[in-house]
């Protein structure tokens, strides 16, 4: 219990931090060091999610109810 009561307090320094790039006009979801990865990701699953639900609508205007055979 006493590492939590003497361990360094790390807020003002990462408070800093975010304050310096939003003074820089750098969106919030832009700013964290994780940010390029979870925002790829989110992007290949909302891109990708997006590009097949067109893929079986256009499937399915066209008559066919599957998605690789012809039905």
């Amino acid at each position: 219990m006493a590492g939590f009561i003497n361990a360094p307090n790390h807020v003002p320094e990462k408070q800093r931090y975010y304050q310096q790039a939003f003074k820089n006009h750098t969106r919030l979801w832009k700013i964290g060091p994780r940010s390029g990865i979870i925002i790829t990701t989110f992007n290949i699953a909302m891109w990708g999610t997006f590009g097949a639900s067109m893929y079986a609508m256009t499937r399915k205007v066209l008559g066919y109810n599957t998605w690789f055979q012809e039905d």
